[in-house]
């Protein structure tokens, strides 16, 4: 009998162990080394009290100060790193950081570049949202979340970056040129003067060039719309790629130049801001862009123009900038990070980042001094978000374009916006790509003599093959 009562037990031991060997192996499975399917719960060490975070833009920091003023009760304090991507030094040393093991807990990365952590050669060490307790999946449905900054925050089927901005862009026009050159500066009117297609933008173009005005202050100024409207991306199966709209960007910026359409600034250089308040060569008629271009470049370079400014529907859609948002896989705060990250991303309330953010109100009641002081100074400044139903309750209407609801134009061309045609190295290609371009234009060089020279500085660059 003894015996028997030995067999059972035995036999009830091996079947617990063989229990819990399934379980384990399919909590594995579920997790998966990408994050799977399944919404983990993150236990955060006790020990650590502060959350680091690299960012290249104010705009976070002052956020997230915002963020610890509005919950009191969150027990971290922020440690923030900012560098400049104007000098360089934002990637290099958020590279050295997360290589390093021991990097941020949350960082961020801008549309030139963020494919290089979403999905490129960094992107390993971003933790999947579900990893930072996220109900992604569900939470981003009800929020109604642009899909093209899902598609560039995502890697292998899992979320790992979202954006709080959402960038479609528009034709930001002066009024009293429209109505000088059209008799009108109704948007419904105006775009169908510069749009749809190139054509027609050169058609107004030469109307604009009849009556002493420009169109654009540069080539710049289209490069965003034939850029982020192309069908492919700069590398295709790992090999340099052209797509023909933007080999097409050689002959628009030659005929902006040849026909004397714009006043051949380079923009975010002196000349371009200078359009901006008629401070230039002859008064210009307008910038593509999306609603940051407007508050954060525009409106305090606007000089006397303030107010004479209106949007429309772009020639082509596009979508230019924006900023995700990512947590380390080694972050050992992850359920912290992601309540701030959740509220960043896909909080729909009255008291989440995007509500304050689209209608200007993030720093109105702030407790912190120089925050309080930025708001006034800046005034109210609203801007397009990623979540649907938050721009669903924000009201557009701003002094800058005369009392305009720009959401009207903005929220349409967010559905314009494409993720897939962004590659990680985007910022150093854009770059050389332009410089020959802008060597074409100039007439130093034919334009044969420009492809291949581009194609060769790439070689060199990039592991890259044409």
């Amino acid at each position: 009998m003894k015996s028997k009562f030995r067999f059972l037990a035995t036999l009830l031991a091996l079947t617990l162990c063989l229990a819990l060997v399934l379980s384990a192996c399919k909590s594995a499975d579920d997790s998966g080394g990408s994050g799977g399917g399944k919404v983990e719960e993150p236990v955060d060490d006790p020990n650590v009290t502060t959350i680091s975070v690299y960012t290249f833009t104010n705009e976070v920091t002052n956020m997230l100060t915002r963020y610890k003023e509005l919950h009191p009760d969150f027990p971290y304090d922020f440690d923030f790193t900012v560098l400049s991507t104007n000098e360089g030094t934002y990637q290099p040393g958020l590279d050295v950081a997360l290589a390093s093991g021991n990097g941020p807990d949350i960082y961020c990365a801008e549309s030139a570049f963020v494919l290089k952590y979403t999905q490129g050669d960094y992107s390993s060490h971003a933790a999947t949202y579900k990893q930072l307790g996220i109900d992604v999946d569900n939470k981003a449905k009800a929020a109604d979340i642009a899909q093209y900054t899902i598609d560039i925050g995502t890697r292998d089927g899992e979320v790992v970056g979202l954006g709080y901005q959402a960038t479609g862009s528009a034709y930001i026009y002066r009024r009293s040129i429209a109505i000088d050159t059209w008799g009108t500066d109704d948007p419904a009117v105006i775009k169908t003067k510069i749009g749809p297609g190139w054509d027609q933008f050169f058609v107004a173009a030469e109307e604009l060039k009849a009556k002493g005005y420009g169109i654009v202050s540069g080539d710049g100024d289209i490069w965003h719309g034939i850029e982020n409207s192309s069908d492919k991306g700069w590398v295709v199966d790992g090999k340099l790629y052209i797509d023909p709209k933007r080999e097409a960007f050689l002959d628009h910026s030659k005929k902006l130049t040849d026909n004397n359409y714009h006043n051949d600034t380079q923009d975010w250089e002196e000349g371009w801001y200078a359009d901006m308040m008629d401070a230039g060569a002859k008064q210009v008629l307008g910038f593509f862009g999306p609603a940051w271009l407007i508050n954060y470049v525009m409106a305090g370079r606007s000089g006397d123009t303030y107010g004479d400014w209106a949007v429309c529907e772009p020639s082509v859609g596009f979508s230019w900038g924006g900023t995700w948002i990512l947590g380390n896989k080694n972050s050992k705060v992850k359920n912290a990070v992601g309540q701030v990250i959740e509220w960043i991303t896909l909080d729909t309330s009255d008291t989440g980042l995007q509500y304050f953010w689209a209608n200007g109100t993030l720093l109105q009641d702030a407790q912190d001094a120089d925050l309080k002081a930025q708001f006034i100074n800046d005034g109210i400044v609203k801007d397009t978000v990623a979540s649907g139903v938050v721009m669903g309750k924000a009201n557009g209407k701003i002094d800058f374009l005369g009392g305009q609801d720009m959401f009207d134009v903005f929220v349409p061309a967010n559905q314009q916006a494409n993720g897939n045609n962004l590659t990680q190295y985007d910022e150093d290609i854009n770059r050389l790509w332009r410089d020959q371009v802008r060597l074409y234009a100039a007439g130093s060089k034919s334009r044969d003599a420009a492809l291949e020279d581009f194609k060769a500085a790439i070689k060199d660059r990039f592991d890259i093959g044409s």
